[in-house]
């Protein structure tokens, strides 16, 4: 087992600065190539409080300000744009970047990339599900419009 600090969060094992026990394997090929996490040594835990107080920072400040987030959010409509084939199929997929630009365009609070989860890759045209974690207690689920360009 490697005992890790994570870096950013990864969903079912825990948020930036928490300490954790994983497989060496799952360490090794996954979290630390990813740079979702390094090595615990006594000395990184000092880069402990830094994470934490950036994961502050970005955090919406109250559950009441993250719900009415949400309420916008959910009433607003997102759409980007991308280039696309015969049949609708699009060259490359609409990254988490492209997603937080257009909720911003969309006059919706502004959203940090690395909140956004998309369940599979948006490769078509059309509506499609996002899910967007303002709050640790409060998720908007957004639609998000992808239309040819």
């Amino acid at each position: 087992m490697s005992k890790l600090i994570l870096t950013q969060e990864v969903t079912g094992l825990g948020e930036p600065g928490d300490i954790v026990e994983v497989k060496d394997g799952y360490a090794r090929n996954y979290l630390l190539p990813r740079r979702l996490a390094q090595p615990w040594t006594k000395g990184a835990e000092k880069n402990i409080t830094a994470i934490r107080r950036a994961r502050k920072a970005r955090e919406m400040a109250s559950l009441d300000d993250a719900r009415a987030a949400r309420d916008t959010l959910q009433a607003a409509t997102v759409t980007v744009t991308a280039k696309a084939g015969n049949g609708g199929r699009l060259f490359g997929a609409v990254t988490t970047t492209e997603i937080a630009e257009a909720v911003a365009a969309a006059g919706a609070p502004k959203v940090d990339k690395r909140k956004i989860e998309v369940s599979s890759p948006i490769k078509s045209v059309g509506d499609h599900r996002v899910t967007i974690k303002l709050h640790p207690e409060v998720v908007a689920t957004v639609t998000v419009c992808v239309v040819a360009a």
